[in-house]
């Protein structure tokens, strides 16, 4: 089993302390959770409706014609390796696991590295694999770089670029991009929208590769309840503005917070902030005493923490100061 944010049982066990005490900042996930619309309940009775808007809303939030919707952008990493032959994969880390582990899993030859490539080793790699904003040190790769790396690939070669945190910075994505010969962009309403839970996805890439997904992953990948729940938020403008604007001042309170505790993050996303220090399982252990969960990262030591809901701040503003009065 892959370690993931979000394992509060575990935590639970080992400290000691119910589910419901504990302040869980581990998973990036937004603490904003879009305002769910009313279900008629025949969604739940009757099968998914393909023509429902789901896939307009989508073409227009992420401005790229083709686009199909998975149960989660997790679906299409355990889904794509197995549309390829065997191939040399590099994947960009240190990053989400998952990737790696699909690409391995079926019989891939991966390579991992935290060090940006150049054009002429690219030459012998098949697929590339980067996550942008990366999850977890929130580096950001910029379109122009991405796109050298896709053209410097070998023939044939795919650049997979999994967006799951770029909602709250649209201006660097490159989903409109998607459909150009080699390119295949994840998207995820689950960390932004704070939607986790629905498990929608979307695979924006050329046609053909969007054909194979489907004929791959097979129909009603998604639930009419939450088809609906997706449309309704890729559709309101008004909330997404109000959210990038809520985050961007929530994660500027964060930095705050954390400087003035000692703690001097090396990366951050509007979602999260990222220490890597020889401290972090030490700073780990002691938010949980506090009853704070945050992600913690074995090589190399780092810690990842999202944001806390409004009535957290102050919880974790305590934790941080008995931390730098230690």
């Amino acid at each position: 089993m892959l370690e993931h944010g979000g394992n509060l049982q575990q935590a639970c066990i080992d400290y000691q302390r119910p589910l419901e005490a504990w302040l869980d900042l581990s998973t990036g996930i937004s603490p904003y959770l879009y305002p769910v619309p009313a279900i008629d309940p025949a969604l739940w009775h009757r099968l998914p409706i393909e023509n429902d808007g789901l896939l307009e809303a989508a073409r227009r939030y992420y401005q790229q014609p083709h686009v199909l919707a998975v149960a989660g952008s997790q679906a299409a990493i355990q889904a794509l390796p197995q549309a390829r032959s065997p191939s040399r994969v590099l994947v960009l880390g240190p990053a989400y696991a998952e990737h790696a582990h699909a690409w391995r899993k079926h019989g891939h030859t991966v390579t991992e590295r935290d060090t940006l490539p150049d054009a002429d080793e690219l030459h012998a790699v098949d697929v590339l694999v980067v996550c942008n904003p990366n999850n977890p040190t929130g580096r950001l790769c910029p379109p122009a770089q991405l796109h050298a790396w896709r053209q410097s690939l070998a023939p044939g070669g795919w650049l997979i670029v999994d967006e799951a945190f770029m909602d709250a910075t649209p201006e660097h994505s490159i989903s409109a991009q998607a459909a150009e010969a080699g390119l295949i962009v994840l998207r995820s309403l689950g960390k932004f929208f704070g939607l986790a839970g629905a498990r929608v996805g979307m695979v924006l890439a050329a046609p053909e590769l969007l054909d194979q997904l489907r004929e791959w992953l097979g129909p009603w990948t998604l639930s009419g309840p939450a088809r609906l729940i997706a449309t309704t938020a890729m559709s309101d403008d008004g909330w997404q503005h109000a959210q990038r604007r809520r985050l961007m001042a929530d994660m500027a309170r964060m930095r705050a917070l954390l400087e003035a505790a000692g703690i001097s993050p090396d990366g951050s996303t509007p979602l999260f902030s990222y220490w890597n220090n020889a401290r972090a399982a030490e700073l780990h252990i002691h938010l949980a005493t506090h009853g704070i969960w945050t992600r913690l990262f074995a090589h190399p030591s780092a810690i990842r923490l999202g944001l806390p809901p409004p009535d957290g701040w102050a919880r974790l503003q305590q934790a941080l100061q008995a931390w730098k009065n230690k």
